[in-house]
């Protein structure tokens, strides 16, 4: 079976343990942004039953948790066999942020290399990123507006101890058959109270593997 193909899937028909590389975008430098997306559950929380039975509404989402690898075009190009130098196939778009580039869609279902697959890799912190930080600092928001974890779009603020929950995202190389040691924190509604407190000890958090 050949791998790395293109338009050999999509978000809407997307599985538990299938990764997809969505997009590439061009950037304000001379490398490019990968996009990969993947249907990330916690041990002992399944899937949404609300997710399922409002598939139709847009509020609700496919799941897919994503993650943005940054490549340089010329390693990219050998690694997918797909020209991504500037005479590429690049099309102008919007990102999911309203911004304009120049960007691929892919729709790689299950992208590898050398027998290795891409995977999404999720874990919590109650600590928002550098990144994270300067992208609310940048927005003039404070940073739990934009990056703090939710209920669902626009719903209440989802805690762990009183402290706000953020996401980071990574993306894996793993040999198949292997999962991803995802990490979520467990929230104040599932321990059944709220209790505030600045660390976080190992048996609080969900390893997913």
């Amino acid at each position: 079976m050949e791998t790395n193909q293109l338009n050999s899937g999509s978000l809407k028909e997307l599985q538990v343990g299938e990764c997809l590389l969505t997009k590439v975008y061009k950037t304000k430098t001379e490398k490019i942004q990968f996009e990969f997306a993947e249907i990330v559950v916690a041990k002992n929380r399944p899937v949404s039953a609300m997710t399922v039975l409002n598939s139709s509404d847009n509020r609700f989402s496919s799941g897919a948790r994503f993650s943005w690898s940054i490549a340089e075009p010329l390693d990219a190009s050998e690694v997918f066999g797909i020209n991504f130098g500037d005479d590429g196939d690049w099309e102008m778009g919007v990102k999911a942020n309203g911004n304009t580039c120049e960007m691929m869609e892919l729709n790689i279902l299950n992208p590898t290399f050398n027998d290795l697959r891409f995977r999404v890799r999720l874990v919590e912190t109650t600590e928002p990123t550098a990144n994270q930080q300067k992208y609310a600092d940048d927005m003039g928001v404070d940073v739990t507006e934009t990056q703090a974890k939710r209920a669902g779009k626009d719903g209440d603020y989802i805690l762990h101890q009183g402290q706000h929950i953020f996401m980071n995202s990574y993306v894996d190389l793993l040999p198949e058959g292997n999962n991803p040691e995802s990490i979520f924190l467990t929230s104040d509604t599932e321990r059944g109270t709220v209790k505030a407190n600045t660390g976080v000890k190992a048996d609080e958090v969900e390893v997913m593997m």
